[in-house]
């Protein structure tokens, strides 16, 4: 962006002047040849001049640095933004990840109080001893399911940790809320750094037609000359204008325009092509919340509670001596499914809330 915007400063600006030094009318054949003490016609020249382009030019130059300002400042916003999606989803992922070791914790300690009664059981003849060697068994296969589920925690810190710079994150408090607000969204996608990247691009198009433009009008240039003779003859000074003539406009600037003109077509269809993807995008993902949000409600207030219900009862038959240990070790995988079942579709919708919020929502919101 600072590049961007010190080539502004030199946009439009006249070129450097340049400056030669020559010998002129050198006699090299005739009486006087290699004599240029004796000839009236020799000088030594010190020359300066300036080109001049026409007003136009500059004025399309200085309104293309402009155009690649405001690119250079949509761009930013469009990797600010993409930052921010990236940074609050792995803050989602660390938070639920931590959450999904702490459910996985609690099931484990219910099911290991279970399996530690399995002995006494045998002795009372309740269960076979085979039972407690399944029973082992489960508490092994939920302690490998814990394992992946811890190092879901280090990954998903290590990805925090890319995003905000910070090498140990922490999760703080509860995970916000994200509303989804449908007609906000839809009514924001035309301030969308996206969009404004594609309008940026549109006028950096059209300033290159103007810029093709200006090279129809004469350029002009001035220039001054010392020449410097012998002392007997006396010293010139010689002044003048010079001024383009673009004559030959058809193969030359004409197929320069229609060439940058074509360009800003392009750019327009692209803009346009962005806010119908952006308007697609939006509405893929805000079906996706809703299927997604459906599905964790129906695993928060059916699945876990029929989980949890058929524990209680296996349990309670266990007591009493109608169930097995099997029966309950399997009753308590299954609430181990069911309760990260639901994290996992719970962190769906939180994911859904931020990545909808942070990529759709306005800045001035």
């Amino acid at each position: 962006m600072d590049a961007a915007r010190a080539a502004r400063g030199a946009a439009g600006a006249l070129p450097d002047p340049t400056l030669g030094v020559g010998l002129d009318s050198f006699p090299i054949s005739g009486p006087l040849a290699f004599q240029p003490n004796r000839d009236n016609f020799t000088w030594v020249k010190v020359e300066a001049s300036q080109a001049i382009p026409n007003l136009a030019k500059r004025h399309a130059e200085q309104a293309r640095a402009d155009a690649d300002i405001r690119a250079v400042e949509a761009d930013a916003a469009v990797g600010a933004r993409d930052v921010a999606v990236s940074a609050g989803l792995a803050w989602v992922d660390l938070a639920y990840a931590e959450r999904r070791v702490s459910a996985i914790d609690q099931v484990l300690r219910r099911l290991n109080a279970i399996v530690h009664t399995a002995p006494s059981a045998v002795a009372s003849g309740s269960a076979r001893p085979a039972q407690t060697v399944a029973g082992d068994e489960a508490v092994a296969k939920i302690q490998d399911r814990r394992s992946e589920l811890v190092a879901g925690v280090a990954k998903a810190r290590a990805a925090l940790t890319r995003w905000t710079g910070d090498p140990e994150p922490e999760i703080a408090g509860e995970v916000p809320d994200f509303p989804i607000r449908a007609a906000a969204f839809e009514g924001a996608i035309d301030r969308h750094p996206t969009i404004k990247m594609a309008a940026a691009r549109e006028g950096q198009a059209e300033a290159d037609v103007r810029v093709a433009e200006s090279t129809r009008r004469s350029d002009f240039g001035v220039n001054f000359a010392y020449q410097r003779r012998d002392p007997r003859f006396g010293d010139y000074v010689s002044a003048g204008v010079t001024i383009g003539l673009p004559i030959f406009t058809r193969h030359r600037q004409n197929a320069q325009i229609a060439a940058r003109q074509a360009d800003a077509s392009a750019a327009v269809a692209e803009q346009a092509e962005a806010r119908r993807m952006l308007a697609a995008a939006l509405a893929a993902d805000l079906a996706d919340h809703r299927m997604h949000h459906e599905q964790w409600v129906r695993a928060r207030d059916t699945l876990q509670p029929l989980a949890e219900k058929r524990v209680g009862l296996e349990t309670a038959s266990f007591a009493a001596g109608r169930a097995s240990l099997i029966d309950i070790v399997d009753a308590h995988a299954a609430l181990a499914d069911a309760v990260l079942t639901t994290l996992d579709r719970e962190a769906a919708v939180v994911r859904d809330g931020v990545r909808i919020n942070l990529s759709y929502g306005d800045d001035s919101q």
